[in-house]
């Protein structure tokens, strides 16, 4: 698989700026069918950096009301990724 198709974006909410401020932590959407080791690989390709370990999470989609009507959001895969010591992506910077 192709890297860009492995990583198809980054999380930003408060926990994840939390993360990469303390533990050098940075939170991706990824594809389902990706696993801990092409998920390094893809992050190491893509920014030039060492990965130290990788965790992942099955996020299930919630399910949304418009009046009546009941809907349910996609379920997807989240990659926490923990850079080596001295790495950073500078994508993040600044957000």
């Amino acid at each position: 698989m192709n890297p860009y198709d492995i990583i198809k974006r980054p999380v930003i909410t408060e926990k994840t700026n939390i993360q990469k401020e303390e533990s050098n932590q940075f939170s991706f959407e990824v594809d389902k069918r990706a696993n801990r080791v092409e998920i390094a690989r893809a992050i190491e390709k893509i920014f030039s950096v060492k990965v130290a370990k990788t965790r992942t999470v099955n996020v299930k989609g919630k399910i949304k009301r418009r009046g009546r009507i009941l809907g349910k959001r996609k379920d997807w895969k989240k990659a926490i990724v923990t850079l080596m010591p001295g790495e950073r992506i500078d994508f993040f910077e600044g957000v």
